[in-house]
């Protein structure tokens, strides 16, 4: 199937959303759909999907003009959207999720099981793919719940199929799974628009490309032409820097150090220490410990063996609570399950750590709350409407900015962020990154976690790799290379 969206302009009220942005992908290829949030990607795909109408503009499926209306008639047409929130129910089998909404039913009107396990033995078998049908899909990790979502498409004959972010919380190994399969679409004839952040997996994975920036196209042209830089110059408008963070030494301080800290089932043995100043890399693949590790040092975990030092003194760290008072702050990975309050206003999200210590009397003095919000906003530069607007107004790297300005009001002397540009566009992930750094020049000691090598080069000075919950090795100066960590994340040691 050969795809040609024309013209396509939306506009929500006075909101000019799309101007006239043309887009094409050809069956047997993969496109890369890419722009920051904002840009027009999600309005875009939402009108091929048939969820949303355009104003303007022409939509051709092999040269036939269509007009979408519902989803179920882009679906019948051929168009399958898998989006970043997977629509699986985990207490169902993999062929129970495939037939949901569509089961198959004999002459008496019960559910015809042996029916939808041999459609799906036969899709999967088409795919190559090794599953069982009656498999629960809570059994599955993340990279196969991607692919049954893809069969899905599958089963109903999709011939176009968009992915939204499908790799955001997978590791290396899943990635590479689900390339596979998209590999063995494309020699199928399956035309996929692919919706990423991460440039590297665009570069590998993709035949061709289209940038949006604020509702316009700005570019379209095959990935050979062009490298990860061209591509981020186009998406923000200027250059973006994609290199390492220089090695540097550190007077300052040690604010944390942990003596040979175990809790006796996700990590052990661990000792490092961070000084003020410093930004301080930990990385390895899904399962590495890394966060149970520093939601022990939090006081989130219970147990442990081992010490813990702040400022050189020793403290059994027993609750967030006293982790918070003790000057350590935290980001956790999954902004949207525990980053958030999505039912509170960005306000509210933005000074929740500091709200009961901003009394006066009994009652929580909101003039100082929301000037002390109004600096970090302008710091963070958090682009906004109004502050009670509800958090979920926000674009996900803006999220990400209140959920730190949430912890930089408590002006802690540890900083601990977990996956910190997690599904945020590649402008925001750079402002973030800028953050990071100026506030270790200011003095704050920063841990950042994170499963992409690149990203740990980017802002920290040194590095240590875990594996299975022990640390394989340490990496500093010209040795923090991809390669390098690949090889410690992996179990080999230095």
């Amino acid at each position: 199937m050969n795809l040609e969206m024309t013209g396509i302009s939306k506009s929500f009220g006075s909101n000019l959303v799309l101007d006239k942005v043309d887009f094409c992908v050809k069956g047997g290829e993969i496109t890369a759909l890419l722009g920051e949030n904002g840009a027009g990607k999600s309005t875009l795909m939402n009108i091929l999907g048939g969820v949303i109408n355009r104003d303007e503009g022409v939509i051709k499926l092999d040269g036939k003009p269509f007009e979408f209306s519902t989803p179920k008639e882009s679906l019948d047409n051929g168009i399958a959207f898998i989006h970043q929130e997977l629509n699986l129910i985990n207490d169902l089998a993999i062929y129970e999720n495939l037939f949901i909404g569509r089961e198959a039913r004999k002459k008496n009107g019960f559910l015809d099981h042996d029916l939808m396990i041999k459609e799906t033995e036969e899709v999967f078998r088409r795919m190559d793919l090794k599953l069982d049908p009656r498999t629960m899909v809570r059994d599955l990790d993340a990279s196969y719940k991607q692919i049954v979502e893809i069969s899905r498409a599958m089963l109903m004959n999709a011939r176009l199929v968009i992915m939204d972010e499908p790799t955001t919380s997978l590791t290396d190994p899943e990635i590479e799974r689900v390339f596979s399969f998209m590999r063995k679409l494309k020699q199928e004839g399956v035309g996929i628009i692919f919706i990423s952040h991460k440039l590297n997996e665009v570069m590998e994975i993709c035949d061709n490309y289209t940038v949006l920036r604020d509702g316009h196209m700005i570019s379209s042209g095959s990935i050979c032409d062009v490298t990860t830089s061209d591509i981020a110059r186009m998406m923000v408008g200027h250059d973006v820097i994609m290199g390492k963070r220089a090695e540097e030494s550190f007077n300052g301080k040690t604010v944390l150090r942990v003596e040979g800290l175990d809790d006796g089932k996700h990590f052990s043995n661990i000792s490092f220490e961070v000084k003020s100043g410093e930004v301080l890399g930990f990385t390895g693949l899904l399962g590495d410990g890394r966060s149970e590790l520093f939601q022990t040092v939090f006081g989130a975990m219970g147990s442990y063996s081992g010490k813990i030092f702040i400022d050189d003194a020793e403290v059994k760290m027993k609750s967030t609570e006293q982790a918070v008072s003790l000057g350590i702050g935290y980001v956790p990975r999954n902004r949207k399950e525990n980053g958030i309050v999505k039912d509170m206003s960005i306000l509210e999200n933005g000074s929740l750590v500091t709200l009961s210590k901003r009394k006066r009397g009994p009652f929580i003095d909101f003039k100082r709350v929301k000037k002390e919000f109004e600096q970090e906003r302008k710091d963070l530069h958090i682009k906004m409407g109004s502050s009670e607007d509800l958090i979920t107004s926000l674009s996900g790297g803006n999220q990400q900015k209140v959920v730190l300005a949430k912890w930089l009001s408590l002006n802690p002397k540890v900083l601990i962020l977990d996956n910190p540009t997690q599904g945020v566009d590649v402008g925001a992930k750079e402002d973030i990154y800028q953050i990071i750094l100026s506030l270790a020049q200011k003095g704050m000691a920063v841990i950042v976690l994170s499963s992409e090598a690149q990203e740990i080069i980017r802002v920290a000075s040194r590095c240590f790799v875990l594996y299975h919950g022990r640390i394989m090795g340490e990496l500093k100066g010209d040795a923090m290379q991809e390669h390098a960590i690949m090889r410690l994340a992996t179990g080999v040691e230095e």
